[in-house]
């Protein structure tokens, strides 16, 4: 079990909590948000404290579950040296040995929003962020912060997905992940290559964590999470490995 105390002294900050709302992903709960003052500008020290927390960011804001009589939404995250992928895993990452991946900062990029625009409306039209829009986009996605950064995916000079995520000191921070949906490309299985990919990303930036955001037993949408061996959760203000579901 690792401790996850912040690095460094963190100063004094305000938090504020949401009303109640309906909750995003279990039916009949409601759920409350607790963020970071959004007078706080996101900076790193800052950021890097309060993921070991299990703080999530969505454009400038930093927040976390906070819901009354309910713990659902548990924080994940893969120790990237002890990570071996399945069988699976390992034919996905040979499948696309083809795919070209770079890495760019967080600012806005049409090609970019017509992906995540496409992606939403084929995939997610029942979900908070439809209908897609360009303010949404740029509010959800981009920052100008060093730590913020694309992993952008493509195929033939194609391309065909990008995979959000911020760069902490003590690993990768996964935000969100969306992709060409196509027929021809479904086999390739893209957001699992994108999470092999940013696994990859961190071992070779010497970090030794890829966070995966919540992760929710119940949740169907969430059990890709499952696959990723070991994972590891946060239990009060301990990472433990989680060793059954």
């Amino acid at each position: 079990m690792s401790s996850n105390a912040p690095r460094r002294p963190v100063r004094d900050l305000r938090f504020f909590l949401t009303v109640p709302h309906d909750c995003s992903y279990l039916p009949e709960r409601e759920a409350t948000t607790l963020f970071l003052d959004p007078q706080e500008s996101p900076v790193s020290g800052v950021y890097d404290s309060l993921a070991l927390l299990g703080f999530r960011r969505s454009g400038r804001h930093l927040y976390r579950p906070h819901c009354e009589g309910c713990n659902a939404c548990r924080s994940v995250r893969i120790p990237v040296e002890a990570f071996t992928p399945n069988r699976t895993q390992r034919k996905i990452y040979r499948r696309n040995a083809d795919i070209k991946i770079r890495t760019v900062s967080a600012h806005f990029n049409p090609q970019h929003y017509a992906l995540y625009a496409d992606y939403i409306e084929k995939r997610h039209a029942d979900g908070d962020m439809y209908p897609p829009s360009r303010d949404q986009y740029r509010t959800f996605l981009t920052l100008d912060e060093p730590y913020a950064q694309l992993l952008e995916m493509t195929l033939d000079g194609k391309l065909i997905g990008v995979a959000a995520f911020d760069h902490l000191e003590h690993g990768i921070s996964a935000i969100y992940t969306f992709f060409a949906v196509d027929d021809a490309l479904d086999k390739r299985s893209l957001g699992t290559f994108a999470v092999l990919s940013l696994i990859e990303l961190a071992r070779a930036k010497g970090l030794p964590h890829l966070y995966l955001g919540y992760w929710i037993e119940e949740c169907r949408k969430m059990r890709y999470k499952q696959a990723f061996s070991p994972l590891e959760i946060l239990d009060g203000r301990h990472w433990r490995p989680l060793i059954a579901f």
